[in-house]
């Protein structure tokens, strides 16, 4: 699908001037990791907002590539948002330090959910709202950390595939040296996001956009050529993650339960 780069740009710049207003906010914070996700989420909310109404948090840990810590000051020095570092070593530390095991994902989880403590303590610190910054095909194969990199109050680039982010970010004009490099979490050394889901996002939203957005039957799929194998790693992954995709499950015992009937704006005053 070809994505219409200045319609959607226009969309998600009133999308997030639009939530902020509607919540009684004006400011946002963002987590700014070097990658290509916060990037442009941060390059949305500097002209949605104004750099001023943009604060920057570059959150670190010790094995973090000075890379990254690089690539995401090239993007405060591009947009002239507020910014900061803050180290998670000491908090992630402190933990395992009691702890008899760690295993690295084990570990990039609670990397992931230090820095959203951070973020959300910084939204209050400076009365803002925390951005996200997880794209559609992290979501929809639950490659994201529940609580960590998942959690946020709005969310400009959730329906935008891997593939599509990159676009808008030539668009934007990301700098180089964030479209040019691998995509990682950053979570361990020589992590990669490919690497770990088994497959490209080139091919994964491929055959995300033919199975989500066209809904196309698996059999279709695979009369097209679509490896078998791959469809139902795929399948299995979007099966198995949907508890990541929705708030806790509360069970109804009221006529007007929150999470299944608190839906509109009506019901909350609006």
């Amino acid at each position: 699908m070809r994505l219409n780069c200045p319609l959607v740009v226009k969309v998600l710049e009133c999308f997030i001037r639009d939530e902020l207003r509607k919540a009684g906010f004006e400011k946002i914070v963002v987590g700014l990791s070097g990658g290509i996700d916060s990037a442009v989420s941060c390059f949305l909310a500097a002209r949605a907002l104004g750099a001023s109404n943009v604060h920057a948090v570059m959150m670190p840990y010790q094995t973090s590539s000075q890379e990254s810590l690089s690539d995401a000051n090239s993007v405060v020095e591009m947009l002239q948002v507020n910014n900061e570092m803050i180290e998670i070593t000491p908090i992630v530390d402190g933990y395992f330090g009691s702890q008899a095991q760690s295993k690295h994902l084990r570990r990039g989880n609670v990397m992931a959910r230090a820095r959203m403590i951070v973020l959300f303590d910084k939204s209050m610190q400076y009365e803002a709202l925390v951005l996200g910054t997880s794209n559609k095909t992290e979501l929809l194969l639950g490659y994201g950390t529940l609580y960590g990199d998942m959690a946020s109050a709005i969310n400009p680039i959730g329906d935008l595939y891997k593939t599509d982010v990159f676009t808008l970010a030539r668009y934007l004009k990301v700098p180089e040296s964030i479209l040019d490099k691998k995509p990682t979490a950053d979570l361990w050394e020589g992590q990669s996001d490919e690497d770990e889901l088994g497959f490209t996002y080139a091919a994964v939203d491929k055959l995300l956009h033919e199975l989500i957005d066209r809904r196309v039957s698996q059999q279709a799929l695979l009369q097209r050529g679509f490896d078998k194998n791959f469809v139902n790693k795929v399948l299995t992954k979007i099966r198995k993650s949907q508890f990541k995709r929705r708030g806790p499950v509360i069970c109804k015992v009221s006529p007007r339960s929150v999470n299944h009937d608190f839906h509109y704006l009506r019901d909350w005053g609006m």
